[in-house]
């Protein structure tokens, strides 16, 4: 990722780091069965530190759980860093809770969905000084769907604030909320399911460290 001034900043590049996914037999809920729309397929308080998410401490950041959330740390300029459950799913509805506890404002943080792997998903972010876009990263590309940068809302809480932040993964269709708002769509068939997921990132400074929490997958 890199930041471009003004008007066209936050156009993502080809710059990020991928902590190895972990697929682990998960302890938290998981629904099996029929399952209504707006069930839960799948949630997580981050309360069990053995729930079956990274866990991943590198000289560029960390990925682990912490106080009961999960924990994204970035130490490295233009990179994010994501983790993942180890599970798949077809359609679905994310939601998380996530708070800025330190590093600039100027960063990005959010949910995946369909990771087919460390290299080829779908992702919703925002930032603490109130940007947000839809991605995708499929190879060594990494790009916003429909959306030349990431665009501002006053939505979005900034600074050291929680934020809702939901994502809808239905058919070609994607959808990302922010406390409770509708602030992007887009459509994109590359990737019909796969696992979900958190993700951090850094641009010019370091530092960028996000707690998320009441992390949830339910059926749209």
């Amino acid at each position: 990722m890199v930041i471009l001034p003004m008007n066209a900043r936050r156009i993502f590049a080809l710059f990020v780091l991928i902590f190895a996914t972990i697929a682990c037999q998960v302890s938290s809920s998981i629904s099996g069965g029929t399952v209504e729309p707006g069930g839960v397929l799948f949630q997580d308080d981050f309360s069990n530190p053995n729930s079956g998410w990274d866990k991943v401490t590198k000289d560029d950041g960390l990925t682990n759980y912490v106080d009961g959330a999960y924990r994204i740390l970035v130490n490295q300029a233009n990179m994010d860093i994501w983790a993942n459950p180890g599970l798949k799913f077809d359609d679905v509805r994310i939601e998380v809770d996530a708070v800025k506890m330190a590093g600039p404002d100027d960063n990005d943080f959010g949910v995946t969905c369909r990771s087919q792997d460390e290299n080829h998903f779908y992702f919703f972010i925002v930032s603490s000084d109130g940007y947000y876009g839809i991605g995708k990263i499929s190879g060594d590309q990494q790009s916003l769907i429909g959306m030349d940068a990431m665009q501002p809302s006053e939505t979005i809480k900034q600074g050291a604030a929680s934020n809702h932040i939901r994502a809808d993964c239905v058919g070609d269709s994607l959808s990302l909320y922010v406390n409770g708002e509708k602030l992007a769509s887009a459509n994109d068939s590359e990737y019909s399911n796969g696992d979900v997921g958190l993700i951090a990132g850094a641009f010019d400074t370091t530092g960028t460290d996000i707690h998320f929490d009441n992390f949830s997958v339910l059926k749209p």
